[in-house]
């Protein structure tokens, strides 16, 4: 039986950042894509738009990024009926999800790191180990890869901030785990720094009157499709030289 490749999306946002376009681009390369996220009208508009596209895209939503919720969604998507007859193959995994959770550190609730914790960490675990157990099964590809685990970051992943002592700690905490997969496995396991206003619809409303020029200029944000074809260009890395972390902004970019 011929085989067709799987992308396994978790994290879409309002389908207009880098979980979105990343589905779109990877359809377009041929993949099937399996999109997991808690918001089912967001998921079913972005099934719609692949599929319009006469790519092949279906929604698995859940209620809350938790360890069973986030391991149990993999159940349901390594049995789902593709409507093209190929094998389906899961190859390429992004994890971008994530919560904000800002404040100073004495105004910090305990609920506030736990949610951190559990949504970047933990969920991340579950998300990482049935990746893994399934790349596990694949044969190696031409360039020696038997499959792509890709994390989105943050500039809290490397850097903490006055406000960001919760949500840091979560996003050091996917960045370790991202680190510590690519040395065990010794697998293509890439993590994403990124490091920018990133062009969706909601950034676009945090700009306010300047938004038009600032959607208009690359020199000064992040533009989701740039980032998917970058994990695109990642997924056909040679085994002889792969990336594990990339720090990824826009050319006028103050750091």
């Amino acid at each position: 039986m011929s085989v067709r490749p799987l992308l396994v999306v978790a994290g879409i946002g309002n389908a207009t950042g880098t979980g979105g376009a990343t589905a779109r681009t990877f359809a377009k390369a041929g993949y099937r894509v399996a999109l997991i996220a808690r918001n089912v009208d967001y998921l079913n508009r972005l099934v719609e738009q692949i599929t319009g596209a006469e790519g092949e895209a279906a929604a698995f939503p859940i209620s809350e990024y938790t360890y069973s919720e986030t391991s149990d969604v993999f159940d349901k998507i390594f049995a789902y009926q593709w409507p093209s007859p190929e094998k389906a193959e899961l190859r390429v995994a992004l994890w971008n999800v994530g919560v904000n959770v800002f404040g100073k550190f004495l105004g910090v609730a305990e609920k506030d790191i736990q949610s951190s914790l559990e949504v970047h960490v933990t969920a991340g675990f579950a998300f990482s180990r049935r990746v893994i157990l399934a790349f596990k099964e694949n044969v190696l590809d031409s360039l020696g890869s038997r499959g792509t685990l890709l994390f989105t970051g943050a500039t809290a992943s490397i850097r903490g901030n006055v406000i960001t002592s919760a949500f840091s700690a979560g996003k050091h905490g996917i960045r370790a785990l991202s680190q510590s997969l690519a040395k065990e496995f010794g697998k293509e396991n890439i993590h994403i720094i990124i490091d920018g206003g990133i062009l969706t619809d909601l950034s676009l409303t945090k700009v306010g009157a300047a938004a038009e020029a600032w959607k208009a200029n690359p020199d000064v944000r992040l533009d989701t499709e740039s980032l998917a074809k970058t994990f695109i260009f990642l997924t056909q890395q040679d085994r002889s030289a792969w990336t594990w972390e990339l720090d990824l902004r826009p050319a006028h970019e103050k750091w």
